[in-house]
């Protein structure tokens, strides 16, 4: 199987590129070839330009590049530049896939749970809620969805995969978090009530080998475990699995000064369900917080 990955040298990009490499001919979509080289599997082949990719040849495209939400403030250039680097690149795998004269059979598309903007945490939210928030994060998801839904026909499927807070060592928002709980000064941030869901790094990586496996499926899929819980239990518990206390608390008023209108994915949060995948008969091996935790720090 030949397959096409953007995004291959991030946080998912690249855990998946190492179940899959052994296996399949991939090819990586990269900005930065050199890093690729110093990332990736040196049988990896890496391209800076569509223009060298034969999607006649491909069989499955797994599209997750995308500047980081979270990196930066939101200006109105830092907004742009989120959204491009998602949409942009979408809609050109569409065409290309459309323009095939046997296209790939499987395009698996990257969104977020942003995409249901914030909710109550009573609210429980699965692929067939239709009631989100109008704000940025759930507009920039659903103009990239349509993008990757361009690429429909009977020919190829489509998987949208809604990601919540994946939780790894090597990066992403854990890795942010740790050097604050490693010195004993994490906690809750603004009421902690608003809910995390989250996912752990290797289920994020098995859900996406089983949407390329189950040809059956397509449509939406949340990549959150089973198990969403408040920000205030997700710091306890991060807190307790370190043995660190976590008594202070980050004041909205703090995050919104720090960090400006993306403080909202701080603040604000929602209860997400994988329905579709459990229904799917997909196992989490991480299916509770306490379980990835402990793997992931001991």
């Amino acid at each position: 199987m030949k397959v096409l990955i953007t995004g291959a040298t991030g946080l998912i990009g690249s855990e998946l590129c190492k179940f899959l490499v052994n296996k399949h001919k991939i090819v990586a979509l990269t900005r930065n070839i050199s890093k690729a080289g110093r990332v990736l599997d040196s049988k990896i082949e890496a391209v800076d330009d569509l223009d060298l990719v034969n999607f006649n040849d491909l069989d499955v495209i797994i599209n997750l590049a995308g500047e980081p939400i979270a990196d930066k403030r939101w200006s109105e250039k830092q907004k742009a530049r989120i959204m491009d680097s998602r949409i942009t690149l979408t809609e050109e795998i569409s065409n290309r896939i459309r323009a095939c004269d046997s296209p790939p059979h499987t395009f698996i598309s990257g969104s977020a749970i942003g995409y249901y903007g914030r909710q109550p945490a009573t609210v429980k939210v699965d692929e067939d809620f239709n009631d989100p928030y109008p704000e940025f994060s759930h507009q920039l998801c659903k103009d990239w969805e349509a993008k990757a839904n361009l690429a429909h026909s009977e020919q190829t499927r489509v998987c949208i995969v809604r990601t919540g807070v994946v939780l790894s060592r090597q990066g992403g928002a854990l890795k942010k978090m740790l050097p604050a709980f490693q010195f004993g000064m994490g906690g809750p941030m603004a009421s902690g009530k608003q809910m995390m869901s989250w996912i752990h790094i290797d289920d994020m990586v098995q859900l996406l080998l089983f949407l390329v496996k189950h040809q059956d499926l397509s449509g939406v899929f949340n990549a959150t475990a089973p198990a969403p819980v408040s920000n205030k239990e997700f710091s306890e518990r991060l807190a307790l699995t370190l043995r660190r206390p976590a008594m202070l608390t980050m004041p909205e008023f703090v995050l919104k000064a720090l960090f400006g209108e993306m403080s909202e994915l701080l603040i604000y949060g929602q209860r997400v369900l994988p329905r579709r995948a459990l229904k799917a008969n997909y196992r989490f091996r991480y299916p509770n917080l306490d379980e990835a935790l402990q793997q992931l720090f001991h």
